[in-house]
């Protein structure tokens, strides 16, 4: 089934308006504005309404995520915003980062939705789940507070210690954190004969291992998931992919999963992520697909 995903109301989040290549959005009690490539109309609010965020990210020439942050005085650099959603509360610490990001992705909020749920469904008394390419950890703490063992993996040291925060600040423990490159670590653990009832991927389109492995997109993502659906417990399971390459599209994902992964899922979503702002633009912010048995 194609679907189409967005966030619901949540108040310490509000993607205010989007045109000429940018966003601005509200965290918390903080507007922000930073470039969106896929935003190519015209704002729908004037120039005066974007000048009173209270930071703004401009990029390097010859770049498109490094830039740097012009923060307006009085402004911190990190915060906390809550997330109170469908039973699921989390609290998350948000940062302005050298890469225009902030530490959290709003639109992945059907996904977290998605994630809580379906680890309660889960006929195993304790689900085993595999977040890969984990950033910060939101969809990490999704499982978590819905009574996963949750095994986090990212290649960035310093992002773990990020999730490490937004664990601890939203009262959770638990979580079991490994730096480590995820194509190694998938083999390995299909070599221990490892299942899992929970497997969660959100890969950038290309990146490096902590020690230097290559990872690009295009070239690595069949593979990933063939190792993917040796992870599957066969019975009891769900699985969840996000992709923000500008280059897949979601009938890229569709020919992948039906190709690798046998039909014992009695339920299949696939589609776009978007966020919609006030004059109910959609910006789209990804392809997903996500099944359960």
């Amino acid at each position: 089934m194609y679907s189409f995903l967005t966030t619901g109301p949540w108040p310490d989040y509000e993607l205010i308006d989007s045109g000429n290549f940018e966003k601005l959005e509200r965290f918390g009690q903080h507007v922000l504005a930073r470039p969106e490539p896929q935003a190519i109309w015209d704002p729908h609010l004037s120039a005066a309404e974007w000048q009173r965020a209270n930071a703004t990210f401009t990029r390097e020439k010859g770049s498109q995520e490094r830039g740097q942050w012009k923060i307006k005085p009085g402004t911190p650099e990190q915060w906390l915003i809550n997330y109170d959603q469908g039973g699921l509360k989390l609290r998350f610490r948000l940062g302005m980062s050298s890469f225009k990001h902030v530490g959290l992705f709003p639109e992945q909020d059907p996904n977290w939705q998605f994630i809580y749920q379906q680890t309660k469904l889960r006929r195993a008394a304790t689900p085993r789940v595999l977040n890969m390419f984990a950033y910060t950890g939101a969809a990490t703490l999704a499982a978590r507070a819905a009574g996963a063992d949750v095994t986090h993996l990212d290649s960035v040291k310093q992002v773990n210690f990020w999730a490490r925060d937004n664990m601890e600040a939203s009262g959770l423990d638990g979580v079991r954190w490994l730096v480590e490159d995820a194509m190694k670590y998938v083999k390995r653990e299909v070599k221990r004969g490892s299942k899992y009832q929970g497997l969660i991927l959100d890969p950038p389109a290309y990146g490096r291992g902590p020690n230097g492995e290559k990872w690009q997109l295009e070239d690595e993502l069949n593979e990933l998931l063939k190792l993917c659906q040796q992870l599957l417990d066969p019975q009891d399971h769900f699985f969840l992919i996000n992709l923000y390459s500008l280059g897949f599209s979601a009938l890229i994902l569709d020919n992948l999963v039906t190709e690798i992964f046998p039909k014992t899922h009695t339920t299949r979503e696939i589609g776009e992520i978007y966020l919609h702002d006030r004059g109910q633009r959609k910006l789209p912010l990804g392809t997903f697909c996500r099944f359960a048995t």
